[in-house]
């Protein structure tokens, strides 16, 4: 196996596209940032005229690799940009959790890769909803609150906050936002949104009744498991 420099490796995953560059949308504190993708447009010419075109804007989840203003170091992973939205609800507590073992990143115990290449920067500990706490976006859209989570896809999506609550909330939609994952920049998925994926939204229902889980990430029970194709129809949010 090649040992590549790390700062190569850093160089190697930072990627660019000509004729555009990032940009940052903020919402209604400084924390929310929604990057886009700035796309410079060439001038339309005619016979008789010529006219300038304004950048357009576009979804841009590239994270922070097509960035060339962020210093990236894979070794301390992405920015937690959803912690303190996560930690200020107060509904999360942190709990010490196993140590680490060479399984949970595909080896076996006597690989040498095992031990290669640790994440220190990701040395935090693990979140749990507190006693009697639901900590999943369908429970906050449904109490009537507007996370920042869902005003960040307003922004991205070009909808408003509003719109986003009260899909999710209805059940049209979901958004896929573990608590042990802020690193993770929020997004959505539904009829309504750039993102439509059915295939996984119903074979992830169909894991949840037949197993009975519910609550292992913050998806919750995806849309409450309301499975229409089938012969069977589920409600867990009544």
């Amino acid at each position: 196996m090649v040992n590549h420099p790390m700062t190569e490796m850093n160089f190697s995953i930072m990627s660019s596209f000509s004729g555009s560059k990032k940009v940052y949308v903020e919402g209604s504190r400084p924390h929310i940032k929604v990057p886009m993708r700035e796309i410079q447009l060439s001038t339309t010419t005619g016979s008789f005229v010529e006219m300038e075109n304004k950048p357009v804007r576009v979804y841009d989840t590239s994270c922070p690799y097509t960035d060339s203003a962020h210093s990236i170091d894979i070794r301390n992973g992405l920015s937690p940009i959803r912690r303190n939205w996560i930690l200020e609800r107060g509904a999360v507590e942190a709990y010490e959790g196993r140590a680490e073992k060479a399984e949970d990143n595909g080896y076996k115990n006597d690989d040498p890769r095992a031990n290669i290449d640790l994440f220190p920067g990701l040395q935090r500990n693990a979140l749990r909803a507190k006693r009697s706490e639901n900590v999943t976006q369908l429970h906050y859209a449904r109490q009537g609150i507007i996370t920042p989570e869902m005003e960040f896809i307003a922004i991205r999506e070009n909808v408003s906050p509003e719109l986003v609550r009260d899909e999710v909330a209805c059940g049209r939609a979901i958004i896929p936002c573990n608590i042990n994952h802020p690193e993770s920049e929020p997004m959505i998925i539904g009829k309504n949104f750039s993102c439509k994926s059915k295939r996984e939204y119903w074979k992830f229902c169909r894991y949840f009744f037949r197993s009975g889980r519910s609550g292992k990430n913050d998806m919750g029970d995806p849309l409450g498991c309301r499975y229409h194709h089938g012969s069977f129809y589920r409600q867990r949010y009544t």
